[in-house]
Order: C-alpha cells, then sequence, then structure tokens
C-alpha cells in the first residue's frame, strides 16, 4: 500500500456511493477540487481510471467496480480493528456522525447533543440533516435520528422523546376577523402555507379522528420547504401553517400563535436514535449510547 492512504480509498467509496464528487466530498468534508485531485492522484498511481465522468455523471469503470468490491470487506476489517482500539479509550474522544432531519436535529440538540458535548469536551459532532431517508452505514454515518416507524428493522434503536404531534396555528392578528376551522376542510376556505416534502412533491396535511384519516390539498401563496421560514410567515399573519408542535410550541404558550383542530392530531411515533451493531464500538460511540438511554427514561416519565 506504500503511497496510497485509506483516505484514498474512502475517497473512492464515497464517490461511487454518491455517483456525484460534490456530493461525496459533502459527506468527507472536503473540497471537491481536493478531491478530485486525490482521485487523478490514485488513478495515476494505479495506471488505470476508476470513474467514467462527464458534465452530467460520474460511474465506476470496471476497474473501480473490481477495486470498490474487493476494497471494501478490506476496509470494514481495518474500521474493525480500530473500533477495537478505540474502546479501549479512558478518555472519548474523536468525530460521531449523526444523520437526522431538520425538525429532529432542533428537537435532539440541546437534550442529546449539546449536553453530550458538555460532558465529552474531547469528542465532536458531525451532524448532517436532510430530508430524504439515508443508509447510515453506507453513507458512514454512526447514528441515524428518525421517527420510530422509519427505523431500519436490522438496526438498534432508543426512543428518546416523547410521543410527539403536528399541530396547526396561525396568528390572533390573522384570526381575529375570520372563522377557526372546526374540521380540516374549512382549511380550503382559508389562506395556508404549502409545503414541498424534500422529493419536490407537494405535502397534503394530515389529519386523523376516531382512528380514521384525512388529508387537505391545502391552497395558499406561498410554498416552503424550511419550518423556520414558514414559522415566519405565520407570525407576519400570513395564515396558517402546519408544524411539528416542538418547533412552535413557545409561540402557542406565548401567544404569539393560536391552535386548532387539535382533536383532529394524534400522537406520532418518538424520534429515535438508531445505530448498527457493533462487536467492539469506540468508547465515544458507547458513552452517546448512554446519554440516549437517559434521555429515554426521561421520554417514558413524560
Amino acid at each position: 500500500m506504500s503511497g496510497y492512504s485509506l483516505s484514498d480509498f474512502e475517497a473512492v467509496l464515497a464517490i461511487g456511493r454518491k455517483a456525484s464528487f460534490r456530493a461525496a466530498a459533502v459527506d468527507l468534508g472536503i473540497s471537491t477540487s481536493a478531491l478530485s485531485s486525490a482521485i487523478a492522484k490514485l488513478e495515476s498511481q494505479l495506471g488505470v481510471r476508476l470513474f467514467n465522468r462527464t458534465t452530467r455523471s460520474v460511474a465506476l469503470t470496471e476497474a473501480g467496480r473490481r477495486f470498490v468490491d474487493q476494497v471494501t470487506p478490506a476496509l470494514r476489517d481495518v474500521h474493525q480493528a480500530l473500533d477495537t482500539v478505540r474502546s479501549q479509550q479512558d478518555t472519548p474522544s474523536g468525530t460521531l456522525r449523526i444523520n437526522t432531519f431538520p425538525t429532529a436535529a432542533r428537537e435532539i440538540m440541546a437534550p442529546l447533543v449539546l449536553e453530550f458535548l458538555r460532558r465529552f469536551p474531547e469528542v465532536h459532532i458531525d451532524l448532517v440533516t436532510e430530508g430524504n431517508l439515508t443508509d447510515i452505514v453506507a453513507a458512514g454515518f454512526d447514528f441515524g435520528v428518525r421517527s420510530r416507524d422509519l427505523v431500519p428493522s436490522d438496526m438498534i434503536a432508543i426512543p428518546i422523546t416523547p410521543a410527539r404531534r403536528y399541530v396547526v396555528v396561525a396568528s390572533p392578528a390573522y384570526l381575529a376577523e375570520r372563522e377557526r376551522p372546526q374540521v380540516p376542510a374549512d382549511l380550503l376556505s382559508h389562506v395556508c402555507i404549502r409545503i414541498r416534502l424534500p422529493n419536490g412533491a407537494m405535502y397534503r396535511w394530515h389529519f386523523e379522528s376516531q382512528g380514521q384519516p384525512t388529508q387537505v390539498d391545502v391552497r395558499g401563496p406561498i410554498i416552503l420547504d424550511e419550518a423556520s421560514v414558514a414559522r415566519m410567515a405565520v407570525l407576519e399573519n400570513v395564515g396558517f401553517g402546519f408544524f411539528m408542535e416542538s418547533d412552535v410550541r413557545s409561540d402557542i404558550d406565548a401567544g404569539r400563535m393560536v391552535q386548532v383542530l387539535e382533536n383532529w392530531t394524534p400522537a406520532l411515533a418518538p424520534l429515535c436514535l438508531y445505530y448498527p451493531s457493533r462487536r467492539n464500538p469506540p468508547a465515544a460511540v458507547k458513552v452517546f449510547v448512554d446519554l440516549a438511554r437517559e434521555l429515554a427514561r426521561a421520554a417514558k416519565q413524560n
């Protein structure tokens, strides 16, 4: 392996997974130009092209596929050996990579992530938020955080929040001269802030009463894909918004927003921290799991 490094091999695998230099560079925490240079150097040393590149796509060559097939299990063994050594650390250190979605990140930031950093200052956290569900093992994450019903069945899962729910809210000024909706269909006569999903589709607001689900394709002058921006629109009296309760609970409690249709938004599955089973997890992984279990016990009490 003279002249080569683990980071070179990790770079090839990342590009192979993402089929994109830019996306792989984000995963690896380096610039696209640095990644491109590293791959060009590796290909020169090997004397073969690992990727076919066009202006629109990147794909493994036949030699690249063989390289990935043979390097992947070897890297797995190397990481297992590193895990074994790190599990013996007296002081947890290193970097933990966590994949989640934006709302969940806001929910776990204070009780889990920031509390962990206070307890273990030698550990760094790399928290990645994205709307689409990610294979955390293939993408090189230590943990994922998703709703319990989205956790893959082969993962160890720890519920870390109480039951959650959506809420429908508007500002007092918006409601001052309008009737409050009594059933979800009443929203069709109101101005609403529409939601775009990560896949580009429009989100139909979901409701349920006495076990009967219903959806409403609301109408409104603005389409948003970020809850914090939608919150601003509601506070500026644009109309109704549909949020995870944790994102606007302080606004409801302070009277800046008024909640409606409470009986139509039942409890949802809790958030879970999940991770693959590892024989000798690094010390940082073990203590992070311990803190998550503390949160799980607190969530049960709530």
